[in-house]
């Protein structure tokens, strides 16, 4: 379980993937402004079926990029940069903005946010979790 504090007041499912280099929101409705003279984006953080209302969101762009997905298609994805936490830590890390419906993890982090920060045990789950989200998350499938 994670958190982003700046677009969100709970906590999230998500997956670590040190496959992956740049971690992935889900985010549907995703559009791009303009305000002030700086490019922005729009769009819905939709946390999954049951978890609760998706969320609209308005962040500086930070970038534009061409991310390969899992099934090796490129893909073109807005990138944003916010503030995760994991546990007790918390820093910027770049999101790229995808629609993650068919996946079940709204949040995947990649291997550049744990980058000096974390050593991975992929043995063990959910570490980050209290034993009542680890409860609540077993009893939603």
């Amino acid at each position: 379980m994670v958190a982003l504090p700046d677009l969100f007041d709970a906590r999230i499912p998500a997956k670590i993937d040190t496959g992956a280099r740049t971690s992935s929101l889900h985010a549907t409705g995703i559009e791009r402004f303009d305000r002030d003279g700086q490019r922005w984006v729009r769009f819905l953080l939709d946390l999954g079926e049951g978890r609760s209302e998706p969320v609209s969101c308005e962040v500086p762009r930070a970038d534009r990029r061409i991310i390969t997905s899992s099934n090796g298609e490129g893909q073109d994805r807005f990138i944003i940069k916010t503030r995760l936490q994991i546990g007790e830590h918390s820093f910027r890390a770049e999101f790229s903005l995808a629609d993650r419906s068919d996946m079940k993890f709204p949040i995947l982090i990649g291997r550049t946010a744990l980058r000096s920060r974390f050593l991975v045990d992929p043995g063990r789950s959910w570490l980050q979790s209290t034993r009542q989200e680890r409860k609540q998350l077993k009893s939603q499938g």
